[in-house]
């Protein structure tokens, strides 16, 4: 019996990391514990699919995703700034060990969607947030191997 290859309704498990492909800076990575990916359900990037489709077992992996195939360029309208008292603790006091430039912070839309913001800019009235994904406007290197690829259980295909 031969190697099952990446496929639509296979599971593979991988180690990988992800870098900024100009500057080399690592985003993230996995390689303590491998992790598992469903393939062919866009849970992925379709462009982080289609290079892992026809791999196996063994197989490494170095490839390039452009920002336009991977999180999209910077949304500017996606940048916006907040009253400083959006933070205020229930004394009216803000915490300026929480409220610091690069944290992120879960936020809500007027229609109740969650959104994970970032503080580039902190000002005495103020903060400017970044709402795009952090990959946003970057090309992404992905770099890894297979681990394994098995066919994906009923259980684990999502019903649409």
């Amino acid at each position: 019996m031969g190697s099952l290859i990446i496929t639509s309704n296979t599971v593979v498990t991988l180690f990988y990391s992800v870098k900024d492909a100009e500057s080399a800076k690592t985003l993230q990575q996995q390689l303590d514990e491998p992790q598992d990916f469903l393939i062919g359900h866009q849970l992925l990037i379709d462009a982080f699919e289609d290079q892992l489709t026809g791999l196996k077992s063994g197989d490494s992996f170095k490839f390039v995703v452009s920002s336009d195939q991977a999180y999209g360029p910077i949304d500017p309208h996606a940048i916006f700034d907040l009253p400083i008292s959006t933070f205020e603790e229930e004394d009216g006091t803000i915490d300026d060990e929480v409220v610091q430039v690069g944290h992120v912070f879960p936020m809500a839309d007027k229609e109740g969607n969650k959104h994970f913001g970032k503080i580039i800019r902190k000002m005495k009235d103020s903060v400017t947030m970044d709402f795009n994904h952090p990959m946003a406007g970057r090309n992404l290197l992905f770099e890894g191997s297979i681990v394994s690829v098995r066919e994906a259980r009923a259980e684990e295909i999502p019903s649409n």
